[in-house]
Formats: C-alpha cells, sequence, structure tokens
C-alpha cells in the first residue's frame, strides 16, 4: 500500500485500538475491502495525521458530530478511541451534555447510552 494508507493505518491503531482494526479488516470480503482501504487512507491518512489539533482534541469533536449525527455505532468505536487518546469519562460526559443543547436532547440521550456501554465496559465507571 501507499504510505498514505500506511500513516493512515498506524494512527488508526493507535486510536482505536488494534484489536478493533483487526477486526474490521478481517471482517471485510470483496464488497467492503475498498471501503476500510478508502477509510484508512482518506480519513485516517489525511486529517486524523494533521497537526493543529491533539489527538484527544479530535477524538471530543468527533464524538460530538456523530452525536449531531445520530451515530450511535460510530460513537461506540470514537468513545473508545477517545478514552486511548487520554480524554476522561468527565470529558466526554461534558461533550454529550453541551451536545444536548445544540444537537437536541434526543441524539445526546442516544450518545449517553453508546458512550455510557463503552465506558463501563472499559471500566471507566463502576
Amino acid at each position: 500500500m501507499d504510505q498514505q494508507f500506511e500513516d493512515g493505518l498506524q494512527i488508526r491503531k493507535q486510536v482505536m485500538g488494534e484489536e478493533f482494526v483487526a477486526r474490521a479488516f478481517n471482517q471485510n470480503d470483496a464488497f467492503t475491502a475498498p471501503l476500510q482501504e478508502f477509510v484508512t487512507r482518506n480519513a485516517w491518512g489525511t486529517v486524523w495525521c494533521r497537526d493543529g489539533l491533539e489527538l484527544k482534541t479530535r477524538s471530543l469533536v468527533t464524538i460530538s458530530m456523530l452525536t449531531a449525527l445520530g451515530r450511535a455505532h460510530e460513537i461506540k468505536g470514537h468513545v473508545r478511541g477517545a478514552v486511548n487518546n487520554g480524554a476522561s469519562m468527565q470529558e466526554i460526559q461534558e461533550v454529550l451534555l453541551h451536545a444536548s443543547v445544540y444537537c437536541g436532547m434526543p441524539l445526546a440521550i442516544d450518545a449517553f447510552r453508546s458512550a455510557h456501554e463503552v465506558l463501563k465496559e472499559m471500566g471507566q465507571i463502576a
């Protein structure tokens, strides 16, 4: 693969975890493989590799945008990534509370449910 893909793969593993990325690629078939390569090269290999924002900030911003879009499944992965990038439970909680005002309560409630599930699973919540 090319350097942009390799850089993207490295940062994707760093943020999302080796197991998460391996699972994404191991579940590939002829239909989904191009998407995984595209995401790795064109999302992770570009904006996630840029200077200007710390990875923790990128993760928290991503969680807020996914909340606005109502993407509960994606929120789960990015909550795990935010923790991997040093975000605390309280920081994630504050982002979601802030999003409730700007995105709407139903979206924030769904985001809280997704985040709670992951944070509990990761031992961040007793």
